[in-house]
């Protein structure tokens, strides 16, 4: 049978009502005075939105395949993406077999180079990536993680990222992860507030359950290892992205610093194998967390995958909802994954990409089977609802 070809790239933008996946309607504890490296200013430092964290806007991409076969891809690039796409990735696309994903990354990432590397073209690039694997599983009828070799267990096991720790709990998550709130230009008193919220969360919660600090790429190496030092008391199990995602030589002090069982962990803003080589080779944490919407996708999480591995190092992808859940089901160096609430008190397990995305599955006590991630692809489609926009046509 001959194998379909590429015949068109379509590139959308989508904007309000929550679509928009970094721009929470109204409000939201992912806003509620976290933690940012913006927060060294007092003017931006209530609010993430208030320093433009949501000016990027959701990028939505359609690979379409000679036969009418559509994949889907989704991550956060906004019309830049969308320029991305449309004007320069889809010579490398169209036309060519649905199977040449390796080369069309390969062309995607060299061609792009000297304007990309990491940030919104990788993010960009990404999401083509998805929408090919997308549209490859569609075609053989198969889902992503077959592609991939098949799931190395039969469920996954989740730990929750939200602002309630204590009710991550009682819906049978294993762990809850809490966004610091006070970061370094708030002196002590921002200090011993973080320590207070986490005393009094670890008594909420009792002695068994996990608790993480993400600290969102906020804070100095002396305030990381002073924030690890006094959290051990009430049993921390890893403090998250404490610095720059440049810093490499301050992630292997801090590793070299934390009390001594205290993971650190880092990645979420890093990209491609190159940058997570720097990480594993220099020693900086004990997790690398890649989010596949940003870091090149699938294809070049299967090589950030292998060299964690090679250097014992454990893979825990950001939340990236339905993209991350068929690669680490793959994966034994991937033994859990996360989950973002996105519901506004963190009271309730929504869909990571909803209402943008339809049929994505959640999971249940804390646990989802692999045969929930059976469908075709990655299993999800567009909800019709959503108003998308193309702001460049192909020239």
């Amino acid at each position: 049978m001959a194998i379909p070809t590429i015949k068109a790239v379509r590139a959308f933008t989508v904007r309000g009502g929550g679509a928009d996946y970094h721009d929470q309607v109204g409000y939201h504890w992912i806003d509620d005075h976290i933690s940012t490296p913006m927060a060294r200013y007092e003017e931006y430092r209530q609010s993430r939105r208030s320093f433009g964290i949501n000016v990027l806007g959701t990028l939505v991409i359609e690979v379409e395949a000679s036969d009418g076969t559509i994949g889907l891809g989704v991550t956060t690039a906004g019309e830049i993406g969308a320029f991305v796409v449309e004007r320069h990735l889809s010579r490398f696309l169209v036309g060519r077999k649905v199977t040449e994903i390796e080369k069309i990354w390969d062309q995607m990432y060299f061609a792009t180079q000297y304007y990309g590397r990491k940030g919104v073209v990788l993010n960009t690039i990404s999401g083509v990536d998805i929408a090919l694997w997308d549209l490859l599983g569609k075609l053989r009828e198969e889902p992503v993680h077959a592609l991939l070799g098949g799931p190395v267990r039969d469920e996954l096991t989740f730990y929750a990222t939200g602002a309630r720790p204590d009710l991550a709990k009682e819906m049978g998550f294993i762990g809850g992860k809490m966004p610091l709130q006070h970061g370094p230009a708030e002196g002590e008193e921002g200090m011993r507030k973080n320590i207070a919220k986490l005393e009094d969360m670890r008594n909420r919660v009792g002695e068994d359950f996990w608790l993480m600090f993400d600290c969102w790429m906020s804070l100095d190496l002396n305030y990381s290892i002073k924030l690890a030092e006094k959290a051990h008391e009430f049993g921390l199990k890893w403090v998250e992205e404490c610095l720059s995602p440049d810093d490499y030589w301050g992630y292997a002090e801090l590793r070299r610093n934390v009390p001594k069982g205290m993971l650190v962990t880092t990645g979420e803003h890093e990209a491609t194998r190159w940058g997570f080589r720097m990480l594993l080779e220099m020693g900086c944490c004990d997790i690398i967390q890649p989010d596949v919407n940003w870091c090149g996708g699938i294809t070049e999480l299967i090589k950030i995958s292998a060299l964690a591995d090679a250097h014992g190092a454990l893979m825990v992808p950001h939340g990236s909802g339905v993209y991350s859940y068929h690669f680490v089901i793959t994966r034994h160096n991937s033994p859990f994954t996360e989950i973002i609430m996105t519901a506004p008190n963190a009271d309730e397990v929504r869909p990571a990409f909803t209402p943008l995305l339809l049929d994505e599955p959640v999971p249940v006590n804390g646990r989802m089977k692999a045969s929930e991630l059976d469908k075709p692809g990655f299993g999800v489609r567009l909800n019709p609802e959503v108003k998308l926009h193309r702001p460049y046509e192909p020239v």
